[in-house]
């Protein structure tokens, strides 16, 4: 009778303990937006400053072993674990940018300029509508480092309540392991290596040497000229350098790294109270320009 009861206390002792453990997972709030409730989402907000990450790839060919959206699924990772060190909301993915120098390649989806930019538009006013009034842009396609500082500098076209701020990749920290490789450009050993932390599962290692990511430097011109054609001349294989050395422990050294990265810029935009206000000083002297002192 004695080991009856004690075994019920266990069972009654082990339900309090799951009930206590859902209303403590119930209380946490994702960094996911689209994982939200309604009601869930206006905490979130307030939790995060109105500090919200807008991760940005695209849809590509990344060399003959890693997935199209390497760029959107690596961008997230780092969005998504620098969030959870620092609270953010994270929008969903996001892959509607310029990428016209893959257009040769299969599932790559190239919208048209204007769209991009009125695309983008859209869902940063949208965002900020729903309360986000800090966006920070994080970017993971290199073929996005021209696009994004000029939408965030024709921000200033018109007023905004709020900021857009724009992370480009970051450069390779310190302590980081060797490379075996010295062009490593796009689907790369660092990119496969990232790939192998963020959706190993996605990976195709065996792959990686099916086609050349030699640069085939097939234009002559000065360094200082610009041609759109330049990546295909050098690349068109759309794959320069070679993933077959990636490794996880580059990988994990870089993802870590980035993640971190993006936590000390939501950490510096939290507290950044200036922006905005230099941004309304500015659209109140652009609206009357022969007033401002000279």
């Amino acid at each position: 009778m004695r080991m009856k009861a004690g075994l019920q206390f266990a069972v009654c002792a082990l339900a309090a303990t799951l009930a206590c453990c859902q209303s403590l997972g119930a209380q946490t709030l994702s960094v996911q937006w689209e994982e939200l409730t309604a009601q869930d989402f206006g905490k979130a907000i307030q939790k995060s400053g109105g500090v919200c990450l807008l991760p940005f790839g695209i849809l590509e060919k990344h060399g003959p072993q890693l997935p199209l959206g390497t760029d959107l699924i690596n961008s997230r990772y780092a969005a998504l674990h620098g969030a959870t060190e620092e609270f953010a909301v994270v929008f969903p993915e996001y892959y509607f940018g310029q990428i016209f120098e893959a257009r040769h390649e299969p599932g790559t989806v190239a919208y048209p300029a204007p769209l991009q930019l009125q695309l983008l538009q859209a869902t940063t006013d949208e965002m900020a509508r729903n309360g986000c009034k800090k966006i920070l842009i994080v970017n993971g396609h290199g073929g996005n480092n021209s696009l994004l500082p000029y939408f965030a500098q024709s921000q200033l076209a018109s007023p905004h309540d709020y900021v857009v701020y724009v992370m480009l990749h970051p450069e390779r920290a310190q302590g980081r392991p060797a490379q075996k490789t010295t062009i490593d450009m796009h689907a790369g050993e660092s990119e496969t290596s990232h790939t192998l932390v963020s959706r190993p599962d996605l990976v195709h290692m065996d792959r990686a040497k099916d086609e050349s990511g030699a640069d085939l430097q097939r234009l002559d011109l000065p360094s200082d000229v610009y041609t759109g054609i330049w990546w295909y001349a050098r690349f068109p294989n759309h794959y320069a350098g070679d993933g077959a050395p990636a490794n996880k422990a580059l990988g994990q050294f870089d993802m870590d790294a980035w993640s971190h990265e993006v936590a000390g810029a939501i950490r510096a935009i939290k507290a950044d109270n200036k922006t905005l206000q230099l941004q309304n000083e500015f659209a109140g002297k652009a609206t009357h320009p022969l007033d401002t002192p000279q």
